[in-house]
């Protein structure tokens, strides 16, 4: 399997790029290729995982459609024999990881939902004993369930930078009370949807962001939803409260990075055979448990 951490090879300039995702025009439109690159504590790591670009392309379609009856999205297509003849030269390299959107204009909140008291909610519910101004139960612990999702946006950080907790009365004062109550309503209802859909895997949703984009006066969601990358998964089995548990995510490559002399900056250490097999493991899991169930 050819591991794509770059699309230098279209020989065309780059509109817009992410930690994994590299984004083209395509007249009015846009392209959205998910690399193999992949990133811990906002460093990008020099070695991709293998599979890894398909695996969010195919997930992020499979839920737009899921979820198109709840809110429209932007995407148009992952037919990489719809796309215009520049594109369709490397239709190979471009296949399954890529996908035709419309346009819009993000808007400048991560739309994060958590139904378990886990990650950064866990390190703020034992400081404060409340995630972004909520206020939750005394005593929980730590994967706990909460009494019910709560919506706890953040800012929308720069490449490199860390994304932040912020209230809803910020997501309110930038956007509009009618706006932030939209967003809030959406993913929470998003939320509800892919919850269910794992569950009946026996895979627990912990948390998960989306992302919303103006086009012409319309909300789309747009980048990714529901993926590994945007969302923590824990197999719903061995949950138990009161410990890390284990996620189906890139969480076994943070953990070898921790025991690691590395002050989080780059350049990345280099990754050993065994660290980059295990997280692509991850990976084709979360997509074989939520696809072919």
């Amino acid at each position: 399997m050819e591991v794509i951490t770059e699309t230098g090879f279209l020989g065309m300039p780059l509109f817009r790029q992410g930690k994994v995702r590299d984004i083209y025009e395509v007249g009015d439109d846009l392209l959205i290729i998910s690399t193999d690159r992949i990133s811990a504590f906002d460093v990008i790591m020099e070695q991709g995982i293998p599979g890894k670009g398909a695996v969010l392309n195919r997930l992020a379609e499979f839920w737009f459609n899921r979820t198109a009856d709840i809110v429209d999205n932007h995407m148009i297509t992952t037919d990489v024999d719809e796309l215009p003849a520049e594109f369709r030269r490397h239709a190979e390299l471009l296949r399954d990881r890529s996908m035709l959107v419309r346009r819009a204009e993000p808007l400048p909140v991560e739309c994060v939902v958590r139904g378990y008291l886990a990650g950064s909610g866990w390190k703020d519910y034992m400081s404060t004993g409340a995630i972004c101004g909520i206020d939750l139960p005394e005593g929980m612990k730590q994967a706990d369930r909460l009494p019910e999702p709560i919506f706890t946006p953040a800012t929308k950080a720069e490449l490199g930078d860390h994304d932040e907790n912020i209230p809803f009365d910020e997501v309110a004062r930038q956007l509009g009370e009618g706006m932030g109550e939209r967003l809030k309503e959406l993913s929470l209802e998003l939320y509800s949807r892919g919850s269910e859909v794992a569950e009946s895997r026996h895979v627990i949703l912990a948390d998960t962001k989306f992302e919303f984009g103006d086009r012409s006066g319309g909300l789309l969601l747009i980048d990714e939803i529901l993926t590994p990358d945007s969302s923590r998964f824990w197999p719903r089995d061995s949950w138990e409260p009161g410990h890390d548990q284990v996620n189906l995510d890139k969480q076994v490559l943070r953990d070898w990075l921790e025991t690691l002399d590395w002050d989080k900056r780059p350049p990345p250490p280099e990754l050993p055979p065994e660290i980059i097999e295990q997280t692509a493991e991850r990976y084709q899991y979360i997509r074989k448990v939520l696809l072919e169930a």
